[in-house]
């Protein structure tokens, strides 16, 4: 819907989306700053917290290694590895401790067979090659009018975004299932719980964003071919 040269679908789909998405990563580098220089007063450090809610939940097999960057955390489930940052595998922080928690709960999600998990793990092939294909496609059958083009491009787009939408759920679950231990078992007092719940809910918020980012180029792209099939 251009007007006067302005494309207004971006302005308000696109742009508001783009501006919740920075909030919400703002949101989780300032707690996850603050929260790593709050330490905990067991000593914990974040690849023990990883390891202690791997045991408490009967999972024994799943290595836990340190990985170069920040924030760059997480599961792999191919190697059956918990990669923990260098801000998280050896710090004492109410913040490591969060966050390798979150990861042992998606090890623990593969492990138990969750099946948010399992389904999202099957649709990574198409996802993946859907979410590369996707714009070239549309932009292919903007420029040559072939309306089948831009409608395949859609769909391959549309799979990118039920990715996104499946990873909410696992997200989610990961984060309780890491407090639920945190808490039951003390291994982060009850002054200490609340700091580890801000930085996981301010991480979570950044899946809702991109979601939130992805939903709306779909409605844009769908929109641009709804128009150019008016004319």
């Amino acid at each position: 819907m251009p007007y006067y040269g302005i494309d207004m679908n971006y302005i308000i789909l696109i742009l508001p989306a783009l501006l919740f998405s920075m909030w919400a990563q703002h949101m989780v580098t300032s707690r996850f700053k603050k929260y790593s220089r709050v330490i905990t007063a067991n000593g914990l450090t974040g690849a023990e917290a990883a390891q202690e809610v791997l045991r408490k939940n009967g999972v024994s097999d799943v290595r836990i290694e340190p990985v170069a960057g920040n924030l760059t955390d997480h599961f792999d489930p191919r190697d059956n590895v918990i990669r923990l940052s260098q801000s998280v595998y050896d710090a004492q922080s109410i913040a490591a401790v969060g966050v390798a928690a979150h990861e042992a709960g998606h090890a623990i999600q593969y492990a138990h067979g969750y099946s948010p998990m399992k389904l999202r793990a099957a649709i990574i092939p198409v996802t993946s090659v859907g979410s590369k294909l996707a714009m070239p496609l549309v932009l292919l059958g903007l420029v040559l009018g072939m309306a089948g083009l831009i409608n395949l491009g859609i769909l391959f787009f549309s799979f990118a975004v039920l990715f996104q939408l499946i990873t909410l759920p696992v997200e989610f679950n990961a984060s309780m299932r890491a407090l639920k231990i945190l808490d039951e078992y003390g291994l982060l007092s009850q002054e200490e719980m609340p700091g580890a719940k801000k930085v996981l809910t301010a991480a979570a918020m950044t899946y809702v964003a991109a979601l939130a980012v992805s939903l709306a180029q779909l409605l844009r792209l769908l929109a641009m071919s709804q128009n150019r099939g008016r004319r």
